[in-house]
């Protein structure tokens, strides 16, 4: 596995790979939330995924770096640099499931905190849900030395 540049000409297979990634988490965001207000976020999740992803793929102030193994682009993360506060964020970051429990994740993670310090950063800050279906997820960052700063945040149907 390596991890190169992002080019837009690996803008489908992020896409595809975000897609099935993240159908485990929408999944399971739908059973937490109040139905009335998941559907208002996400009438359709594939759609807003799919332009979210764009979004940050052809984002100006996003670094975006793709995991590629035996020629197949198999994961992706993407970061934002905030100069003035000396803090990095992991904006977006998934692995493909077919490829997932391989240490890929991991590797984006820690190749993602590699560059925010060479770019001067002093703090890295990821964001994540609580609910069963970002698990791994949360096990990924907590692996790589993140530290929990628990936040409430309510919602409700109007």
């Amino acid at each position: 596995m390596q991890i190169e540049t992002y080019a837009p000409v690996h803008l489908d297979a992020v896409i595809r790979l975000s897609l099935r990634a993240w159908t485990p988490v929408f999944d399971s965001i739908q059973k937490v939330m109040d139905l009335d207000v998941y559907r208002e976020f996400y009438p359709d999740w594939r759609v807003s995924q799919q332009k979210a992803v764009e979004g940050v793929c052809a984002a100006e102030d996003t670094n975006v770096w793709i995991a590629i193994d035996a020629g197949t682009t198999v994961g992706f993360v993407a970061v934002k640099l905030d100069s003035d506060s000396s803090m990095g964020e992991i904006y977006m970051v998934a692995v493909d499931p077919d490829f997932q429990g391989r240490g890929i994740g991991t590797a984006l993670i820690e190749f993602a905190l590699d560059r925010m310090k060479d770019a001067g950063m002093s703090v890295a800050m990821v964001e994540t849900g609580a609910d069963p279906g970002h698990a791994p997820a949360r096990h990924t960052y907590e692996k790589a030395g993140f530290g929990l700063l628990p936040i409430a945040r309510y919602f409700k149907k109007l």
